[in-house]
Parts: C-alpha cells; structure tokens; sequence
C-alpha cells in the first residue's frame, strides 16, 4: 500500500469562500474527544500529536465544533497548533447543547449562537473564525433569524465565512437568502449517498461540500468492509480506497475523516496519492 506522501496536497486545493486556499483532505476533531464525544480523551498528549502531525503532512483544513466535548476539541486544537500558520484554516460549528454523552439537542436562539461563536474564539485563540457553521437548524427558531445572527458576526469580524450543516437544498437555498453560503457539511459517504442532490447543488454554486462521516464510523475501513477485496487488489487499505473514490467523485468535496491514531492519520493521508480509473470509480461505487 502507498505510504502516506510529504503533504496532503497531493488530495488537490479549493478556494473557500474566494479568498482561502486549502488542501481537499482536512482533519475532523470529534474523535479527540472522550467516549460519547464527550469529555477528554484517554490520551490527551496523544491528541495533541495527531493534530500536529496532520499539519506536518500538509494537512490545512481543521473543522472543529463547540459541541466536541463540549469545547475539548476546541482546546486541543488551539494547544496543539496555537499560534497557527498562516495557511492553517481553521473551521468551527455552534448551534446544538450537549445534554450528556451521546445526547444532541438543536438550539438556534440567536443570542445563544453569539455567546457560543464567543466562546469558540476564547477557546479557539482567535479573533476571527474562518469558517462558522451552523451546526444543525433549529426547527424552532426562522432560519433566517439564526443565519442572521452569523451574518451579524460576520459584518462585526468575527466570523469570516459561513457555512450549514445537515441541510436540504431547500433549506440551503433559504439560507443563502440572507448571508452568503461558502460550505454545507452533510453526512455523505459510499454506505450513505443520500445527500447527493445536496453535493451536485453545492458543485453547481461553488460551495464546498464536507462529508462528515466520511469512512461511516469505521464500517468502510474495517476488515468486513465491503470494500476489502477491491483494496487488497489495489494494493490500498478500505478507508483508502473510501477516501480516494471521495476524492474523485468531485472536486467540490472535502473530506475531512477523523482519528485519534497517527498510524490512520498517515493512512488516510496516503489515500491523497491513489488515482482512480472511471472503470474503478463505478465499481467501487457497485460495492
């Protein structure tokens, strides 16, 4: 199998947002954080090393959230890489409490999306985050009240680009109504393509699309993956091969998998490197 190449942009770059230019495999935050993607790691030491070493293979797109932990993830990131490159983007989510590990609840009250993109600046060691999402729509509150509460941040120069999460093309197009859209993050993995009408309407308008979940908890990476036999072909790993069939499914997609284990970070990286025929692209798809 390949070993993993001296930088993630061999993954290609996106411009996000116009003005940001980052390498298509990023680095998801929620695996550093304790069981239930609640509270610290077994291994926080080891956290900071993944985080540090995704950024040694060229790795410069981190998506974070408030709710990792909740703020764990947000205080890894910062004593793993504070004071941060200046090609180091760094993306954050506000918009769901935490009630208990596994427990997510949507809250999209305006006033609590600013306290919430305020701690993740203190939190973060920012001024100015570069991506601010909302992490889920509250059903409760108009979306054009919590999308106007980040636009309000955004005109204030805390927020520099906002993105949503786990939307609709409907709801996206809503939303586009009252700020400018630069991403959309979306469950999207070979197991699960159902958002991809959601992925062609983000290619189509120059937004980016974050699968999260890219590897599908790890049901695409482990030994009963369906891709195994495929992989063993090629010389590749499953998560690889998940990875590099992302990769080519269009060049809008940034996957962003995550992990606790430098040994996956530099697997996943490796996957930057693998070229997919079309003939290989369909038939991975088939599996």
């Amino acid at each position: 199998m390949p070993t993993s190449p001296q930088s993630a942009s061999a993954s290609g770059s996106y411009l996000l947002g116009g003005d940001l230019h980052i390498n298509r495999l990023g680095y998801g935050t929620m695996q550093l954080t304790g069981p239930g993607v609640w509270g610290e790691p077994a291994d926080p030491d080891g956290a900071v090393r993944v985080l540090r070493r995704a950024v040694d293979l060229g790795i410069n797109f981190i998506d974070s959230a408030d709710a990792y932990g909740p703020f764990t993830a947000d205080q890894l990131v910062k004593k793993a890489l504070h004071p941060y490159g200046e090609d180091v983007v760094i993306a954050s989510k506000v918009g769901q409490v935490r009630t208990g590990p596994g427990g997510w609840v949507p809250v999209g009250r305006p006033e609590y999306l600013r306290q919430q993109v305020e701690l993740n600046l203190r939190h973060l060691g920012l001024e100015r985050i570069d991506l601010l999402q909302l992490h889920r729509v509250d059903p409760k509150v108009p979306l054009a009240d919590q999308v106007g509460e980040l636009a309000a941040l955004q005109k204030e120069g805390k927020i520099r680009h906002i993105g949503l999460s786990q939307v609709t093309v409907d709801v996206l197009e809503e939303a586009r109504n009252t700020a400018e859209i630069v991403s959309v993050q979306n469950l999207f993995n070979l197991a699960d393509r159902s958002a991809e009408s959601v992925l062609d309407y983000a290619a189509e308008n120059n937004i980016a699309f974050i699968p999260w979940f890219p590897l599908a908890t790890g049901a695409l990476a482990g030994p009963q993956s369906p891709l195994s036999e495929l992989a063993k072909n090629r010389n590749l790993t499953p998560s690889q091969l998940a990875l590099a069939w992302l990769l080519h499914r269009s060049p809008a997609l940034l996957p962003i998998p995550g992990t606790s284990s430098v040994a996956h970070l530099e697997e996943n990286v490796a996957a930057t490197g693998v070229a997919l025929t079309d003939e290989e692209f369909t038939a991975i798809a088939a599996a």
